[in-house]
């Protein structure tokens, strides 16, 4: 069409002009004529001024002008009204952007609307057309003009939208205490830790945990880019305590980690009873530096004093310290609980101080002492927290514990865990937690997730570390575990268990037993109060058939029960009887045996319900002779704890009850389990396989070989 225009001779001009419309002047149609030359043939050029001129003189005959220009200044004030109430609503960040874009559409079909339509004193009625003028050419044009119209503004307002981010990250570092005397440490640790806490209720912040940042305490000239990085945060806030009686004086700042320069400083000088008051205000105005937005549930935490009493806070803080310290775990946990007892006695209201009480006791529980009336009274403990602060999110973690070591009523627990992770968004102990409950029930990729949450929310906890570590190995995740240890080594160069469990995990994987033989001789035995290095080492020198050297370790330790890699003490004399047996002296170890089974009936009193004193039982009685109890007692602890009901420990039960069925010849049965460990997470390795004396009478047995060359094949990890 336009070939054929622009090849026509128009020589009818005055047939043309005829059907202008009277609008036009003189002028404009002279402007036309000039377009007719060339022997009456239009250029592209002219024809599209042509074009043009008409589209824009039928734009501002239809008013579309006018409501294009009205339309953006409407939708710029509906824009920034969003922009300013929707983080007020807490509405989410997307909204804002769902708001731009539907006014970003809305503008080409408002200006088709204003195109087709006039609004007259009659009423909304359509725009009379205009004849000679393009109709369809001109719609077109008017859409297209409109849609890149939006297109451009979008380009430019979406990403600012949700570009602006401040990165609302922060860790508090230790406060250092200004005061002579000892206690005021404490206080100075307490500060920091409730301020720390109180920035964890903030879910729009980014809170690194305490544990990562207590490595930082009593450090000279800290640089705050290398912390910042270290602990991958933007912002960091350090601050000292002075406490002379009951004054307390406060100084604080708030840094930029990138530039080392000081956002603001706060100083307090207070009496002891506004302690609260002054944590309180600090979290405001540290959210508010960052530009976070602080939900009404959220400002009422902050607000709460979790007591009236300063010597019940005092103890409190100073339980708490104890109850922190990872790398002394038994005794700071045994010195925790009294301090706990005595903040309730002094205030029986204090319900943070009854949450700490049960966690403690929790811990001890599971840990090392299995007893009814501890697990219950860390139930009563929890509930009497959430009874007096029902919203207290460190209750609802107290109590999920309760339920989780106590009962291993996992669907309970993750429930109070899920209440807590929603009220300490930032606190790795809630993801900890949800992690741990999920590899026991064989959600082993959502634990993974959650146990890598905290460690980034906790970058330098050894603990979170090491649980992570564990997940790795038991699913023989070797490299990965490796590297988390160097991690949590570097972080806690002084605590025994992560340099141990890279030692344990080289003979997994490897066969290695030199990394393990350095960590064990280089610890001193006057430390070996519950006898495990005692047993790693003995454990060690029988994986290299060095009986005599085994023996002599052992006879070095006083105690009658040693810890070992499960959760069981184990009696000492069943360790010296297994050496003497291996070594064919029947002579020594029967009375060694028998004198085993004796310690192990008085550990089942103790606790009749744990899987793991069953299990050793039952290979007590195999090593005795007694096959039919032996099998009962491994089946028994199976029974307790299968391997549905908690996929991490319970292969540890398979793995004795396959231990009882090798020591009563009962092969087929051994082979079995051992063949379905290696198709599970599990601790058991073609490395461990070859290597522990305790699968011996196996070896000349064909299917030994078999599953050998079946999981080295199928696994290098294995």
């Amino acid at each position: 069409m336009s070939r054929r225009l622009c090849q026509t001779p128009i020589r009818k001009t005055d047939a043309i002009n005829s059907q202008l419309s009277g609008r036009w002047s003189a002028v404009k149609r002279a402007a036309l004529n000039i377009n007719f030359r060339n022997n009456g043939i239009c250029s592209i050029f002219d024809r599209s001024k042509y074009i043009m001129s008409g589209f824009f003189e039928e734009l501002q005959r239809r008013k579309v002008y006018r409501v294009a220009a009205a339309y953006i200044v409407v939708a710029g004030f509906l824009i920034q009204i969003a922009s300013a109430a929707f983080p007020a609503w807490e509405l989410p960040n997307w909204s804002l952007r769902l708001v731009i874009t539907m006014l970003l559409i809305g503008f080409p079909i408002a200006l088709i609307f204003a195109w087709a339509f006039d609004v007259t004193p009659q009423g909304i009625q359509v725009t009379p057309k205009v004849a000679g003028a393009h109709r369809r050419r001109n719609l077109i044009l008017l859409i297209a003009g409109g849609v890149i119209a939006s297109l451009a503004a979008g380009f430019f307002l979406l990403p600012r939208a949700s570009a602006r981010k401040i990165d609302k990250s922060i860790a508090v570092l230790p406060f250092q205490n200004l005061s002579d005397e000892k206690e005021n440490a404490y206080f100075a640790d307490g500060m920091q830790d409730d301020i720390l806490t109180n920035l964890s209720k903030i879910g729009d912040l980014k809170v690194i945990s305490r544990m990562s940042v207590m490595s930082y305490r009593g450090a000279g000239v800290r640089n705050a880019r290398e912390i910042g990085k270290a602990l991958g945060v933007a912002t960091l806030l350090e601050g000292s305590v002075s406490r002379i009686g009951n004054r307390v004086r406060v100084n604080v700042q708030l840094i930029n980690a990138n530039n080392d320069e000081h956002i603001w400083a706060e100083n307090y000088d207070r009496d002891l009873t506004d302690v609260f008051a002054i944590q309180t205000d600090l979290a405001q105005k540290i959210a508010a530096a960052l530009e976070a937005r602080l939900s009404p549930n959220e400002k009422a935490r902050l607000d709460h004093r979790p007591t009236q009493n300063p010597d019940a806070y005092l103890l409190f803080v100073q339980a708490h310290d104890y109850a922190n310290r990872v790398d002394m775990f038994h005794d700071m946990s045994v010195k925790a609980e009294p301090l706990f007892e005595q903040a309730i006695k002094l205030d029986p209201s204090f319900a943070a101080a009854f949450a700490g009480l049960s966690m403690v006791e929790s811990w001890i529980y599971h840990s090392f002492d299995p007893v009814p009336g501890r697990r219950e009274k860390a139930r009563s403990n929890a509930e009497e927290a959430v009874r007096l602060q029902p919203d207290l999110p460190e209750a609802h973690l107290a109590l999920g514990f309760s339920y989780y070591y106590g009962d291993r009523n996992y669907e309970r627990a993750l429930d109070e865990f899920e209440i807590a992770r929603r009220g300490l968004p930032n606190e790795s102990q809630a993801y900890l937690a949800i992690g741990s409950i999920q590899r026991r029930q064989g959600k082993w990729g959502e634990s993974n997730a959650n146990l890598e949450k905290a460690a980034s929310l906790d970058p330098k906890n050894t603990n979170v570390l090491v649980n992570l570590c564990f997940s790795y190995v038991a699913q023989r995740k070797f490299e990965a575990a490796d590297k988390l240890l160097d991690r949590a080594i570097a972080a806690s160069p002084q605590w025994f268990q992560p340099r141990a469990l890279k030692g344990f995990m080289a003979i997994l994987w490897k066969g290695d037993l030199s990394a393990a033989e350095k960590v064990f001789s280089s610890t001193s035995p006057e430390t070996d109060a519950n006898g495990v290095i005692t047993w790693a080492r003995a454990w060690l020198l029988t994986l290299e058939r060095k009986l005599p050297e085994a023996l002599q370790v052992l006879e070095q330790f006083r105690g009658e029960t040693l810890f070992t890699n499960t959760t069981a003490p184990c009696p000492k004399a069943f360790v010296q009887g297994k050496i003497h047996l291996l070594q064919g002296d029947k002579i020594k170890s029967q009375p060694e045996f028998e004198q085993a089974r004796l310690v192990s009936e008085k550990l089942l009193r103790e606790a009749p319900e744990d899987s793991a004193r069953h299990g050793q039982h039952g290979v007590i009685l195999a090593a005795l002779g007694q096959k039919q109890a032996a099998i009962a007692e491994g089946k028994r602890a199976v029974e307790l704890l299968p391997e549905s009901q908690d996929a991490l420990d319970g292969p540890q039960a398979t793995a004795t009850l396959a231990q009882i069925y090798v020591w009563t010849d009962e092969f087929d049965e051994a082979f079995r389990l051992l063949d379905h460990l290696f198709t599970v997470p599990s601790n058991l390795t073609v490395a461990m396989l070859k290597l522990d004396p305790d699968w011996d009478p196996l070896r000349q047995d064909p299917r030994y070989q078999v599953l050998i060359d079946k999981y080295s094949a199928r696994s290098g990890n294995n």
